[in-house]
């Protein structure tokens, strides 16, 4: 659909962010929507997802190479129900915020779902489609969505939000969603006037584990045993296991891997959502962001994982085969990536969503967040009612969880 593609955001209260603005009293803040990266500087984009610089990004998936595999693959874009209308704010000429913004035809591949508030929306005689998401596609990994230069943090946000929902009033779309988002950006969010949605994942913790052996050693004797049962019965499959990245993984991987995401993709949504030339843009772009771990049995993939690697996190995404084997699966998704976290000194490993089996391998609940706005102020007021229900479940779920973790007792009333 076309949406508004030029807006002008006064901002009166900004202060100033840099020594060039110093001592004047409001700043304009251009705002621009993008239907694809082709307009936008990589390095641009870049400055405002890595503010830093530093050469191993601490969220992998807002990089412009990233979201441009998407794009180039026909991942998102035409007839994906995933229309991209990137938003960047220019200040003085210089791009100091971004958001992956995209118009949705569907609620699929987002993982902090929404169905059930269509369908009420909807059966009020409302049109809940299409509306905004500011989200990184088919990914449940927790991340900043609102991309700013640093030194503009406060007035980036506060521009691309603005932006953002005067776009969605404009074209008379129901709503605008930001999915798994800093717990930070949900505060600002919420100061701004949004709702904030809090749900629930299953996250492993580096406290400073010299091995695996070392995390073991933190968890009760059951637990503890049953761990090393599942590592010695998949890593006797009858093969080896390997773990690759960079110029180690080569093409024919992705022919392997193809078939083991299309396996998964076909049991768990019907249509797997990436297409097969996002893994040729992967070779070409992303290898050095991708952990591929595979397990080799004759000399050719039967399983594999894939993930993501940010500066301090794994981000476990997809795992697929077509040889079953007893405990493959935990082996490959769950304790490679915790291998792989020690030896890197990370500090986490975010597993994805759902799997409540998760938590006896050492992975515990964790909040994810989300921000909200709506159109309608009914809706809006039916919406917050219902947050508030549904945080006091979630809240009361990850505590209730955490005490039946796998850790030994003093440990878990720490973590409490």
């Amino acid at each position: 659909m076309s949406i508004t593609s030029h807006l002008r955001v006064i901002w009166l209260d900004a202060a100033p962010a840099t020594a060039s603005l110093q001592g004047m009293t409001d700043a304009t803040i251009e705002i621009t929507t993008h239907p694809d990266l082709g307009g936008i500087d990589a390095a641009d984009w870049d400055a405002c997802a890595n503010p830093d610089s530093d050469a191993v990004p601490i969220d992998p998936f807002t990089t412009y190479r990233f979201l441009k595999a998407l794009e180039d693959s026909g991942s998102v874009g035409p007839g994906t129900g995933w229309q991209p209308h990137y938003l960047t704010a220019h200040q003085d000429g210089v791009m100091i915020a971004a958001a992956p913004l995209y118009a949705k035809g569907h609620s699929q591949g987002e993982y902090m779902f929404d169905f059930n508030w269509a369908q009420a929306y909807e059966n009020a005689g409302g049109r809940y489609y299409p509306k905004l998401q500011i989200a990184i596609p088919f990914t449940p990994a927790t991340g900043r969505r609102f991309l700013t230069r640093a030194g503009f943090e406060s007035a980036g946000m506060s521009a691309l939000i603005q932006a953002a929902v005067q776009i969605a009033a404009n074209n008379e779309m129901s709503s605008l969603h930001a999915t798994f988002c800093t717990e930070a950006e949900s505060i600002a969010g919420d100061e701004m006037g949004l709702l904030t949605r809090t749900g629930q994942q299953f996250h492993w913790l580096n406290d400073g584990y010299a091995d695996f052996d070392a995390f073991l050693a933190t968890l009760a004797s059951r637990k503890r045993k049953n761990i090393r049962k599942e590592r010695a019965q998949a890593q006797g499959f009858g093969g080896e296991i390997v773990s690759l990245t960079g110029d180690q993984i080569e093409p024919h991987h992705w022919d392997a891997f193809w078939q083991f995401y299309q396996d998964t993709g076909n049991r768990k949504w019907g249509t797997p959502y990436l297409t097969r030339a996002f893994f040729d843009c992967a070779q070409e772009s992303l290898r050095d962001d991708i952990l591929l771990v595979l397990a080799m049995r004759e000399g050719r993939p039967v399983a594999g994982a894939l993930n993501m690697i940010g500066r301090d996190t794994l981000f476990g995404r997809y795992w697929g085969c077509v040889e079953h084997h007893a405990c493959l699966h935990f082996e490959l998704c769950y304790y490679q990536a915790i291998d792989f976290a020690i030896a890197r000194g990370m500090t986490r490993v975010e597993a994805g969503a759902q799997g409540e089996h998760k938590l006896a391998r050492g992975y515990l609940p964790t909040p994810t967040y989300s921000v909200h706005w709506f159109g309608d102020a009914g809706f809006r007021d039916a919406i917050a009612r219902y947050l508030k229900e549904e945080k006091r479940a979630i809240d009361h779920e990850i505590e209730v969880l955490t005490s039946y973790g796998p850790f030994k007792r003093d440990q878990r009333e720490e973590q409490q």
